[in-house]
């Protein structure tokens, strides 16, 4: 018989280890060891078995050892300790409240919206980077003190667990995972029943969700749940996986978590009594609907019109966007965000958000074709602060949404960027972060600090620890390979070849992450007998370990990995190259400790930051990539090796042949010679001198508490103050911005640079030479001080087009027939053929740049 429903029963805890629960329940335990030996020491078995998951291991503990656990004073003992620095960590100032109290006005509270948040394995609510950089980001948020509150949903099926077939084809399975038996409680009213949010579906249905929290540390993670009986049958199913269903499916997870996620955030601080937040960061524009819930919240209980209201959201919204193709972005057609925004009859006035227009929301996220709407369009019209996830994919982006800002140079385009950053306590291994310990004391490694005192540690230690790691990858290869090969049919007898899988001493390299073409999972197959001779080499071979996942609807991704199981079966290689089905984080901490080199060889520019390589870089992994994302930014011509690109070959066979050469040539030529290399005690000094240098360089770099620190500076603090401002005195600024807003684009139309005037100059100019300028720009009715007006000075191409520019502001001096006279003074910034124009742009106090409306009239 098979059951009709399953669910989790926690074991009853004597009083004595009722400290158990909180340390099991907060997932900080998930980077935090010696919370983990405490459990590991309960049964280590046991431990292994439930894969290092408290709640379980709590499940499934027999009572006896409990109650002989409750007698032992030594356990007792660690317990305790154990409890208090929980509590100690839960309440000591960090970072966030030392800033505060030197006088800076930090946000009181911010909320972060993502659609996966990768925090430990045991809560499987993520697919891949985007998910365990969410993850990272609440981690790092804890460890630093930000009252952060981050809001998603929870999958029942997760993403998938993915395994072999016999032929090396990508099978996929959903397991059913029950909230009860993961780290997780119930947002619960005073009276101990679920609190349960709403949101209204066509059809006169309502989507009911009730919420759990994960505990990240100090940070509550809110995931709304679907599956409950107050829902029929589609409705429950709205959120049972990630990614998966068609559109409709997608646009209503996606309303559940932007309106839903809204107003789980206000449920939350209402019980719990804490402050709203001031500021709203969406991780990505799947909770961009999270923006029109807050404009029909000041609609309808402020008394502010839809602009006032869009005003003030924005002053405090802060949008990133993570992918730099536009492929990458959600896109839905117009009519189904219609059909979910309208009134019952399909009236204008939304039945989902009362007191919108569907009209006035269709427009936040349109495109040039209006039968579009861009969930990256919304965000950036509900963001006043918006950014890309390295400094590279910051430029990318501003050239992808150029359209959105019409006139303006790419490099105008309001989009910054904050290099995304890695967890340390999650992702280094115990034997690094015992080396911190050792050198800089306990704490340290998030604040930064210490790592200038790995020079003093000897060559051969640290050769000694890679050494370590490497062997417990090899290991690991050997028991989850052995495991795919029983799953894809075979028999323990015919596995005896997979005791000798991989060599501890041999060059490890690791490839991992998920499989879109861009990412070229195939490219080290390119010319496979010289894949071969490298594996093959008798005295300095390469062994390789390849994973990631291929969306479920993605037959082209899954051929990939097809096309290197094949290859990786064969019986010649098949001990130098493996492939691990069913990468997830328990898999890629043995990866990023073990390897030697991580390989990265993407189309450039079409990956945003890629943090797999930062993870590798904490454990003394060189990166041997290309140029693309963070690597761009960090690689230094010692920290590991850049792969040439060919940029600028159009055909896409002859660009992968010549990649995957450079790829050859760089393993056979440096990284080989260089690993194997070897003084009379046996270490590879040149080798390690290159870890060394990754570990105290790049080490500070990557942190997450690096990148939430540049969040907290860059975007949260003025978004705050923005937000503040916007709100104070009953809206004023807001209710001031959008007024300005409107007569601006009433009068833009008419506004020109009506003349310019040039003097000066001598006959023969040279650099520094002043070039005097004089526009009259006429207004439509704008004031002065309503617009700034430029002088833009640059080289000028043969079609006219200025690169390199300068840009002055001019000074308002009076006015004349023909409008507004300005002026200014340059002095020429450069030799060679220059050029000049003066331009007109909106300007006012609250917006965050002059081409944050997008409007700007040239001379």
């Amino acid at each position: 018989m098979r059951a009709l429903r399953r669910f989790t029963v926690r074991a009853h805890l004597p009083q004595r280890l009722a400290g158990l629960g909180p340390l099991a329940v907060n997932l900080r335990w998930s980077w935090h060891t010696p919370t983990q030996d405490l459990f590991a020491s309960i049964d280590p078995g046991l431990w292994r078995r439930v894969e290092q998951d408290p709640v379980r291991m709590l499940g499934e503990v027999p009572p006896a050892r409990l109650d002989a656990l409750a007698a032992d004073e030594q356990f007792l003992a660690r317990l305790d300790a154990e409890s208090a620095d929980l509590d100690d960590y839960l309440a000591r100032p960090r970072w966030y409240q030392h800033e505060q109290n030197e006088g800076v006005r930090l946000p009181s509270g911010i909320a972060y919206f993502s659609m996966e948040f990768g925090v430990s394995e045991v809560l499987p609510n993520y697919s891949g980077g985007l998910g365990i950089l969410a993850g990272d980001h609440l981690k790092a948020a804890s460890d630093l003190g930000l009252p952060l509150i981050g809001v998603g949903l929870l999958y029942r099926s997760g993403y998938f667990r993915q395994s072999l077939t016999a032929d090396g084809w990508q099978s996929e399975h959903y397991p059913n995972y029950d909230p009860q038996g993961l780290p997780l409680r119930l947002l619960t009213e005073a009276d101990g029943t679920p609190a349960l949010i709403q949101v209204a579906m066509p059809g006169h249905r309502t989507l009911t969700a009730r919420v759990w929290i994960a505990q990240v540390g100090r940070v509550p993670l809110l995931l709304l749940d679907s599956d409950i009986a107050e829902n029929d049958e589609e409705l429950r199913g709205v959120t049972d996986r990630l990614y998966g269903g068609d559109q409709d499916h997608r646009i209503k997870q996606e309303i559940l978590a932007g309106v839903g996620g809204v107003r789980a955030v206000r449920a939350y601080t209402r019980i719990a009594g804490l402050p709203d937040p001031e500021v709203f960061h969406m991780n990505e524009g799947h909770a961009g609907f999270l923006g029109a819930e807050r404009i029909r919240e000041l609609v309808t209980g402020a008394g502010l019109d839809f602009d006032e209201a869009l005003a003030a959201v924005r002053a405090g919204t802060v949008f990133t966007t993570h992918t730099p193709v536009p492929a990458g972005i959600d896109r839905f057609p117009a009519d189904l965000v219609r059909h979910y925004f309208s009134g019952p009859n399909g009236e204008n006035e939304s039945a989902l958000l009362p007191g919108l227009g569907v009209d006035r929301i269709l427009a936040l996220g349109r495109e040039s074709d209006s039968r579009v709407f861009n969930m990256a369009h919304l965000g950036l019209r509900l963001g006043q602060r918006c950014n890309g996830v390295s400094k590279l994919h910051g430029r990318v982006s501003r050239e992808m949404f150029v359209e959105l800002w019409p006139g303006f140079d790419a490099r105008e385009v309001p989009i910054g960027s904050v290099t995304n950053g890695v967890h340390a306590h999650t992702w280094a291994a115990r034997e690094w972060l015992e080396f911190a310990n050792r050198l800089a004391g306990p704490d340290r490694v998030e604040e930064a600090k210490g790592w200038e005192l790995l020079q003093t540690v000897e060559p051969r230690e640290l050769w000694a620890t890679r050494n370590t790691l490497r062997a417990q990858l090899v290991e690991e290869i050997r028991r989850r390979l052995r495991r795919s090969w029983l799953q894809r049919g075979a028999t323990e007898a015919e596995l005896g070849w997979v005791d000798g899988v991989f060599d501890p001493h041999v060059l490890t390299v690791g490839f991992a992450r998920r499989v879109p073409t861009y990412k070229r999972l195939t490219l080290m197959l390119r010319d496979p007998e010289r894949l071969r001779a490298l594996l093959l080499d008798e005295e300095r071979p390469v062994q390789l370990v390849v994973a990631g996942k291929s969306h479920p609807a993605d037959d082209g991704g899954k051929a990939l990995i097809q096309q290197v199981v094949r290859f990786a079966d064969a019986a010649d290689v098949r001990h130098r190259i493996v492939f691990l089905p069913d990468y997830d984080m328990s898999m890629a901490r043995y990866l990023y400790w073990g390897c030697d080199v991580w390989l990265n060889n993407p189309l450039r520019p079409l990956e945003a930051c890629g943090t797999s390589g930062m993870k590798s870089a904490l454990n003394g992994g060189l990166n041997l990539s290309i140029r693309d994302g963070w690597w761009d930014e960090m690689y230094d011509g010692e920290n590991g090796w850049a792969i040439p690109t060919a940029d600028g070959v159009m055909d896409e066979h002859r660009r992968d042949d010549l990649e995957a050469s450079a790829l050859y040539e760089l393993l056979e030529r440096s990284v080989l010679p260089r690993f194997y290399d070897r003084d009379g005690s046996g270490v590879p000094t040149r080798w390690i001198e290159m870890v060394r240098h990754t570990l105290q360089n790049l080490g500070p770099k990557v942190l997450a508490s690096r990148m939430v620190r540049d969040y907290t500076v860059q975007y949260y603090a003025p978004a705050a103050a923005a937000a503040r401002e916007a709100v104070a005195h009953g809206f004023a600024g807001a209710r001031q911005l959008a007024h300005y807003r409107r007569r601006v684009e009433a009068a833009w139309p008419a506004v020109r640079v009506a003349q310019v005037d040039s003097a000066g100059l001598p006959d023969i100019p040279e650099i520094g030479s002043k070039l005097a300028l004089t526009a009259h720009v006429y207004l439509g009715g704008l004031r002065a001080d309503d617009v700034v007006v430029q002088a833009v000075v640059g080289r000028v191409g043969p079609d006219d087009t200025l690169s390199d520019v300068v840009t002055v502001p001019m000074r308002h001096t009076g006015t004349d027939p023909l409008g507004e006279v300005f002026e200014v003074e340059v002095a020429l910034p450069m030799a060679g053929s220059v050029g000049y124009t003066v331009r007109a742009l909106p300007h006012h106090e609250l917006l965050a740049s002059d081409a944050e409306l997008g409007k700007v009239v040239l001379a």
